[in-house]
């Protein structure tokens, strides 16, 4: 079972939609997917049609250890994608967690009770670098970092390396970066042009050739509780979002094999 955190410490910049989008894409391949809402807005839960009153166990319960990972699933819309979903209790746990022993392996112990039962797992992390991200990072195999085209996002990208590296030195040294992926992407602005190509500069390989566009179907699907890639397939936003799966599956060689 392998396991991406889907992270960046910004708000803003497309983490939740990737999350939503990627994993329905990965789940049209025939792979077994769970996604793991971490972020207390919970809006990728509200993103696949996960209904409140439907989350009666959330990340927070499982995180707390008053659930398991089993029994907090939730069957999406989408064939072969389940959902973790958040609540509102989330956002406490940054607080409560400090009094738990282990309190940056909780999720993965969790992770380690339920391997086996799907391909891969996707975590929705919140925009933070508190506990609830490290403890993403600490369970997960790599982490997939979106990243908006626009001057203050490449500010925010050496202090996520840095706890990238201070997580691998720490606690889970396996930690790999999967890759950057630039979104909200705008041909038509001459600044997104130059933020692109100074990451690719500063990061290489490591960032997705990829890039998702800004486009209104993307920012819509959410509304009606459906991943772009079902509420209009053939936007550019949803492409984008196949193609990006496909350079995913590539960089994850056991992934594409199981597909």
């Amino acid at each position: 079972m392998i396991c991406i955190a889907v992270a960046n410490q910004k708000g803003g910049v497309g983490k939740t939609t990737s999350a939503i989008n990627l994993s329905t894409a990965l789940a049209a391949t025939g792979m077994r997917v769970l996604l793991i809402d971490l972020d207390p807005q919970g809006n990728a839960s509200t993103g696949l049609g996960i209904a409140h009153s439907s989350r009666e166990r959330s990340s927070y319960d499982v995180l707390v250890g008053e659930t398991s990972i089993d029994d907090a699933v939730v069957h999406s819309r989408v064939p072969r994608l389940d959902v973790v979903p958040a609540t509102v209790d989330l956002s406490g746990a940054e607080i409560e967690l400090v009094d738990y022993d282990a309190r940056t392996h909780r999720l993965d112990r969790a992770m380690k009770a339920a391997r086996g039962q799907w391909d891969i797992v996707l975590i929705d992390c919140p925009p933070s670098l508190g506990l609830l991200t490290i403890n993403a990072m600490v369970a997960a195999d790599s982490l997939l970092v979106p990243l908006q085209c626009e001057f203050f996002a490449l500010e925010g990208l050496s202090q996520l390396l840095s706890t990238v590296e201070r997580i691998r030195q720490r606690f889970n040294p396996g930690l790999s970066i999967l890759g950057v992926a630039l979104t909200m992407y705008d041909r038509r602005n001459r600044l997104t042009d130059q933020v692109s190509a100074d990451v690719r500069a500063v990061l290489g390989k490591v960032v997705f050739e990829t890039v998702i566009p800004r486009n209104v179907r993307l920012s819509e699907a959410p509304s009606h509780g459906l991943p772009a890639l079902i509420y209009d397939y053939k936007c550019s936003g949803s492409q984008a979002y196949i193609a990006l799966a496909r350079e995913l599956l590539v960089r994850l060689p056991a992934a594409a094999e199981a597909a």
